[in-house]
Order: structure tokens, then sequence, then C-alpha cells
């Protein structure tokens, strides 16, 4: 048995894990999926951090890369996800983030869940996936870059983080490459091969 911390991203929670964190669960894997303060303006990368447990392997989806940067693991796996220490102004897909706006707090959100969803590239029929998407505070460009085993999974469709962007972040901290042939959100899209893949690294 292995121990997983799955990390979500920006406006998201635990919830996003929910298909991946069932795959592994059956396979009698110890898995903790938290809820970050995503939403607390007064709340950072530190704070985000301590809501993490150790684990064999931690996953970090997107904005979660920055988090798992400071997480106790073996393994630290990148999924499609920004890294701390590198320059992340052309990481975006052009247009993404269009159909965004931001509260009187500074928080980004998605007025309209369908298109979170749309962008976000979530499966056909997750509109009540989205609908539980939460305002995201602004977190600052974290200048360290991380240390330790590191695996980055590239999702070779993505539409928000741009693969190739994805990899020169993977080759900046000289991490291990899996491409992924998925959009933005593969723990909802490709959650069994998602978890055969971090199962591998677990027993690695």
């Amino acid at each position: 048995m292995a121990s997983f911390s799955l990390v979500h991203g920006a406006w998201h929670g635990g919830w996003a894990w929910d298909r991946v964190r069932g795959e592994l669960e059956t396979r009698g894997h110890d898995v903790a999926a938290p809820d970050l303060p995503c939403d607390d303006v007064s709340s950072g990368i530190a704070d985000y951090a301590r809501c993490v447990a150790p684990a064999d392997v931690a996953v970090g989806h997107s904005l979660g890369g920055l988090t798992i940067a400071r997480v106790d693991a073996r393994v630290r796996v990148y999924l499609c996800a920004l890294v701390p220490g590198v320059d992340d102004s052309d990481a975006f897909v052009s247009g993404f983030g269009g159909s965004r706006t931001r509260d009187e707090l500074g928080r980004s959100y998605y007025p309209d869940p369908a298109d979170g969803a749309r962008e976000l590239q979530y499966p056909d029929g997750a509109l009540e996936l989205a609908r539980r998407l939460r305002p995201q505070a602004p977190i600052p460009f974290q200048p360290e870059l991380p240390s330790g085993r590191s695996v980055y999974v590239v999702c070779t469709r993505d539409a928000a983080i741009a693969p190739d962007w994805q990899r020169r972040a993977a080759a900046a901290i000289g991490a291990e490459v899996v491409e992924l042939d998925a959009g933005h959100s593969p723990m909802l899209t490709h959650a069994p091969e998602l978890a055969d893949l971090l199962e591998r690294y677990a027993a690695s």
C-alpha cells in the first residue's frame, strides 16, 4: 500500500480528485485530497501546503504544482502544472481565462459554470462539477525551484497551460516526462489511466 496526496488546482476543491481517489482506494492505497483555502485572500502557498499530508506521492494539478513543491513526498508529480521558479508569463494558451472575471477582493472566478467547464476541458455532462468551482485568490510568483524526485505529466491537448511550456518546465527541474493524450482536467477525463501512472511511480 502507498500513500498519495492529491492537490487540486485553482478554483477547485478536493472533489476534483474523486474519480482518481476512488481508483486508488479500490487498489488498497491511502489517499488524501484536501480542500485548499484558495478563496481566502489571506492565505498563500505556505498555508496551502500545511493542508497537505506527507505522502509517498504528492500530485499537483495546475496551480497545485506550486503547493506540492513544499510537501514532504518521496515523488512529486506535476500534472499539467505550474512549477515554482519557472517563468509562467507565457505558460497559458492564448484566450484562456477570457470568460473569467474578478470580484471586489481580486479573486478570479467564472460567472457562468458552463464557461468554466469549457475552458478547463471538463468531460461532457460535468456541468454540475463546474458549479462547485470557487473564487481563486491571487498567488504571487514563487521564485524557488523545487528539489527532489519529480515527474511531469504533460497533457498534450491542454488548452489552458501550453504543452510546450509544460515540457520546458519539466526540463527546468530535471523531471522525468510522461505525455498523456488529455486536456487540462485529466483527473476527470482519464482517471483510470492517471491512477495507473501514479501507482507505477509509487512502486518505483
